[in-house]
């Protein structure tokens, strides 16, 4: 079968396709014919020896795929070949078959493709339980959402949207804030022309926000610090502007801001019940119509490198997908 094959810790321009023996599940395991694969930022970090679950070379990147199930491994009841699933892998997804743990596989729906089936647990799940379960972001309250075009961003406005809150969405271009507007930003922001901080201060009569939602860090982070309401709440979701704010722990003490940490994948090891509850609310919304995965681009597994180069660069919106046994 085929794979991308990470040999060396130095990146995604080592990414290779190769043939590469077909895996065998183990014990409470299951093999997927893999349909689709998400791609995430994260997918660069792994291939930099950068991500908090690292595996060590010979790996194929690839978090989330959607396929059907080929074989079980020994223990497995809740699934049956034949199945069609939505699996979070540790890694492995950049390739025609993955293995799995079965207890991270979930059923997916018939009424879902599989290139939606691969976009949907990483942005929304993350996105889910930030604002649902860490923030507890509430009806009629005011949400920014940093670079509101990307994977998270934009479901993100969408979540932010359907728990009643009011969104201002920001991103670095004209183009990317249209795409925002498009899926129910209230009020855009060109982070790269315009003062957050006044414009924030302006949108909610000099309060601020009660949640931003961060997955870009930098100056983007500090502006949110200056910009968030008393007893705010700031999501760190990740970096992807490639700097790491330091936070002056005496700004947090002046408006009792809360700064928040998002690990989507630790709640399937350490909180299973909350993953669980999120992934079958989010599923009820999309099954209504109310959510769904905005795909801006498919690629073949041949070009998962450009793929991948189009998220880390930023030059994407919405989710990016790699569409193999097509």
């Amino acid at each position: 079968m085929k794979a991308i094959v990470c040999h060396e810790l130095t990146g995604p321009a080592a990414l290779r396709l190769e043939e590469v023996p077909e895996p065998c599940p183990g014990l409470g395991q299951v093999r997927v014919r893999v349909r689709a694969c998400g791609v995430n930022f994260a997918d660069s970090l792994i291939t930099r020896g950068q991500y908090q679950l690292q595996p060590q070379p010979p790996f194929s990147p690839g978090f989330e795929v959607a396929g059907e199930v080929l074989e079980l491994g020994a223990g497995v009841t809740s699934i049956a070949a034949g199945d069609r699933v939505i699996g979070i892998a540790g890694h492995g997804g950049y390739a025609e078959q993955a293995v799995i743990d079965a207890h991270r596989c979930v059923a997916m729906p018939a009424a879902m493709s599989f290139v939606h089936g691969a976009a949907f647990p990483v942005v929304f799940g993350t996105s889910h339980i930030a604002l649902w379960h860490r923030a507890r972001l509430q009806a009629g309250e005011t949400l920014v959402v940093h670079g509101a075009s990307g994977g998270v961003g934009l479901t993100a406005v969408a979540i932010g949207k359907q728990l009643g809150a009011t969104v201002i969405a920001t991103a670095s271009s004209p183009e990317k804030l249209e795409v925002a507007r498009q899926h129910g930003a209230d009020h855009l922001i060109n982070s790269r022309t315009e003062d957050l901080r006044v414009r924030i201060k302006a949108l909610t009569d000099g309060r601020g926000a009660d949640v931003v939602y961060d997955p870009v860090g930098g100056d983007l982070f500090t502006a949110s610090l200056r910009s968030v309401a008393f007893e705010g709440r700031i999501l760190v979701i990740g970096f992807a502007g490639g700097t790491v704010p330091q936070i002056p722990a005496n700004h947090l003490l002046v408006k009792n801001v809360d700064v928040i940490g998002v690990n989507w994948p630790a709640y399937a090891e350490l909180n299973p019940h909350v993953m669980t509850t999120s992934f079958h609310m989010l599923m009820d919304w999309y099954l209504a119509g109310a959510i769904q995965p905005y795909i801006s681009a498919t690629y073949p597994l041949e070009q998962a490198v450009e793929a991948l180069h189009q998220v880390v660069t930023r030059q994407s919106t919405g989710k990016v997908i790699i569409a193999v046994n097509e």
